[in-house]
């Protein structure tokens, strides 16, 4: 048994449960329906399903006797579509935060709870096609000289992978950059007000940039080497490789709910309450802002 395999299925176990404990807090919870709780649920789930696709990938190369093509496709398409469905939720954060930035007036009225859970079925709809690509074609078990490092996709369909990854990317990092400018533009407005009022703005605004500051940091220093990696590399490239660039591409599901879940007051409160029935005099009461997800 490789060392790699094991690592990954144990971070594959440890993310299941850190994302399990999220999405029970975010059901349990009945004041946590807001529209960017959904959100952040969506990225537990996808995040859920890739520790479970990792520890699946696991006990099909190494518990199934004898091996079946049909679960190591399945194993490959629920990894496809766990991660894809993951990348899409941290998107979807992103342009949610962006409105509530850009149509702060507006936003609560505008962005209901029945369109976002529209907009999230419609993105899940597309990551589980995205998973299904395997069993359609889209895998190297019949020539294995065509397989790419994320065997069993084809070399050509790993790269068209990457490619649409590094795109999101790059419009994350566009939104990123737009939410940047209209948080100093606020900044500026509010200078003139109440000096409580621009601290308290300020304090809630710094909070927000530092938190997509920390999520965009993570994501690329978690996802951009293996994807540039699988542009340029194959099957004959060393394993090694592989398993040193895709285990942190992993932790970066574990990293998620600290990010989005457990830094946030109102999911920490919940926490507390169910772990010990009270909650820390030091959380404040303040109302809660869509910066502060």
């Amino acid at each position: 048994v490789s060392p790699w395999d094991i690592a990954l299925c144990a971070t594959g176990t440890a993310v299941a449960g850190e994302n399990a404990l999220v999405l029970a807090v975010l059901f349990y919870t009945p004041s946590l329906r807001a529209p960017m709780f959904l959100l952040i649920g969506s990225l537990a789930l996808a995040d859920l399903l890739a520790g479970l696709g990792l520890v699946a990938n696991f006990a099909v190369r190494y518990l199934l006797r004898p091996p079946s093509e049909a679960a190591e496709l399945g194993a490959a398409g629920l990894l496809l579509a766990a991660f894809s469905a993951s990348v899409c939720s941290l998107l979807a954060i992103t342009v949610d935060r962006y409105l509530s930035l850009y149509n702060a007036l507006t936003y609560h009225s505008e962005r209901t709870l029945g369109f976002t859970c529209a907009m999230v079925l419609l993105m899940w709809l597309l990551c589980l096609g995205v998973g299904l690509l395997p069993l359609l074609g889209w895998n190297c078990l019949r020539d294995q000289s065509a397989c790419s490092i994320l065997r069993p996709v084809t070399k050509d369909n790993a790269a068209v992978l990457a490619v649409t990854f590094l795109l999101l990317f790059a419009l994350m990092m566009q939104l990123y950059l737009q939410i940047c400018k209209i948080a100093f533009r606020h900044a500026q407005q509010i200078a003139v007000q109440h000096q409580f009022i621009a601290t308290a703005q300020t304090t809630s605004t710094r909070k927000g940039l530092s938190t997509l500051s920390l999520i965009l940091g993570t994501f690329a220093l978690c996802w951009i080497p293996f994807a540039i990696y699988s542009l340029v590399a194959d099957s004959s490239y060393p394993v090694v490789y592989t398993y040193s660039l895709a285990l942190p591409a992993t932790c970066n599901s574990l990293i998620n709910p600290i990010i989005y879940a457990f830094r946030n007051p109102d999911i920490q409160k919940s926490l507390w309450l169910a772990c010990c029935g009270c909650v820390p005099s030091t959380f404040s009461s303040r109302p809660r802002t869509s910066s502060d997800v």
